[in-house]
């Protein structure tokens, strides 16, 4: 590998990185206030599931396909198992057929975005405004009326029926 060749690598990953970085900062404001809640990761640990633990607080992701709500057809509440703050209601589910429970929309104010390149590519990632805790990404390829896909992660949801 000649010098010019490794300059270029090394600052074009610099350049990455401080994009990255730039990108990580904070995500939308909400109009409607919810008091955060902050927990230590020995607190998070006592009261999450290991797998629920990878998802929201490790930023993971779940195997598509193993979640119990891609089939749920029932009337109710989507809440954010950390906190249980409702993020989404029954009504604005719909089969996307990714593998993870998807949503035309969500609950106004209960999640904020920022920009995700762990692929490299951009993508919008969502978190619960009240604990932080991570739960999918936001695609544009969804049904009307809004046209986004919320796609999350089923293991970071509970379902309370109406």
């Amino acid at each position: 590998m000649n010098r010019r060749r490794f300059l270029s690598g090394f600052f074009g990953l610099v350049a990455a990185v401080l994009i990255t970085r730039k990108a990580f900062g904070k995500g939308e404001e909400s109009t409607v206030k919810i008091e955060k809640i902050n927990k230590t990761t020995d607190e998070w640990r006592k009261i999450l599931t290991p797998e629920q633990f990878y998802v929201l607080r490790e930023e993971g992701t779940e195997r598509p396909f193993t979640s119990p709500f891609n089939d749920n057809k029932k009337k109710g509440r989507y809440v954010c198992a950390g906190c249980e703050l409702p993020l989404f209601t029954s009504e604005m589910k719909f089969d996307s057929g990714t593998g993870w429970p998807s949503f035309f929309t969500s609950i106004e104010g209960s999640l904020e975005t920022k920009k995700d390149y762990m692929l490299l590519l951009p993508r919008t990632e969502y978190h619960c405004v009240r604990c932080g805790g991570h739960h999918g990404h936001v695609f544009k390829d969804g049904p009307p009326p809004t046209g986004q896909r919320w796609c999350n992660n089923g293991i970071a949801l509970k379902f309370i029926p109406t």
